[in-house]
């Protein structure tokens, strides 16, 4: 996930151009593809035999258009732009003539990231409502379709949103790291965010070559945690006889310190326990697996109601 290109004076959002170029080189070195995500309707339910790189972007700034659009539109390299409706136009950010020349091209994919890109948790559900169908509203005048891809903005939201994007929706993409699945929730989709701080090409080389934690399903299914549940407890469940799952460890950042999580097991569940409630409004559990010669990962966010 990808947001700003070469705009220096945003570093926990920007990517500069030239990390950007020697990241796509890595891909390459490491002969992995790239991945159409219009495939997802016909391959998402099947295992997959090969890693493949989704490339995603967040808000439209019009750095990615000046300085990342090039690049992938001379190689042809696949990729997601999800728009906020609201803010096209203004400074900053692409016009509709500019998204409307990026969606032209059979590899270049629109999403939806919402209209005005507020903090959406602080929307009542008809507000929240409000704002996606006002979307979808300029999206069908001026593109002549609504997309099929939606990114929740902050990679926040609760149950009762995510159950209103699926009615309007394909696929969800979160802020969550992670690796994309067959047993993942195609309407809470992880990405690993890369900027300034995230991208440098060592970490970049290491996410490549991660691999998913699959597992049989994740408790709470609510991904919003209210003040009277925080600290939550995560259960999740993984198959039976999955390989090497014992050697799992996960970290938090409970009461705003990463730390490594209390885990235990119990036959296939896995319970992650916190000693402290979360502080900020960004709850995240990181976990980890080494299997065999290879690492696996799974992130997961919350969203905290905090004072």
């Amino acid at each position: 996930m990808y947001h700003r290109f070469n705009e220096n004076k945003y570093p926990s959002t920007n990517t500069k151009i030239d990390i950007f170029k020697k990241q796509l080189e890595l891909i390459e070195t490491n002969n992995i593809e790239y991945y159409d995500p219009i495939k997802f309707d016909t391959e998402f339910s099947y295992p997959k035999k090969n890693k493949k790189i989704l490339i995603t972007i967040d808000d439209a700034f019009l750095s990615f258009y000046e300085n990342a659009w090039p690049i992938l539109k001379k190689r042809k390299i696949p990729f997601i732009l999800f728009v906020s409706t609201e803010p096209v136009g203004k400074s900053g950010y692409m016009s509709w003539d500019q998204i409307k020349e990026i969606s032209s091209y059979d590899f270049a994919h629109i999403g939806n990231h919402s209209h005005t890109h507020e903090y959406l948790l602080n929307f009542s559900q008809a507000e929240f409502e409000k704002d996606i169908k006002n979307s979808i509203k300029i999206f069908k005048q001026k593109l002549g379709y609504n997309p099929i891809y939606f990114s929740y903005p902050f990679g926040e939201y609760n149950l009762k949103q995510t159950k209103y994007i699926k009615s309007n929706f394909k696929y969800g993409f979160g802020q969550h790291s992670g690796v994309i699945d067959l047993t993942k929730n195609r309407f809470e989709l992880p990405r690993f965010p890369i900027n300034e701080k995230y991208g440098d090409l060592e970490r970049f080389e290491f996410l490549l070559n991660l691999f998913p934690i699959p597992y049989k399903s994740m408790r709470p299914d609510d991904k919003f945690i209210s003040k009277s549940q925080n600290p939550p407890t995560i259960r999740i469940e993984f198959f039976k006889d999955q390989k090497n799952i014992e050697n799992i460890k996960c970290f938090s950042n409970e009461g705003n310190e990463w730390r490594n999580s209390l885990i235990k097991f119990e036959k296939n569940i896995l319970k992650i326990n916190f000693r402290e409630k979360f502080t900020f409004r960004r709850g995240r559990v990181n976990c980890s697996l080494q299997d065999g010669s290879i690492w696996r990962w799974l992130g997961i966010q919350m969203s905290v109601e905090v004072d």
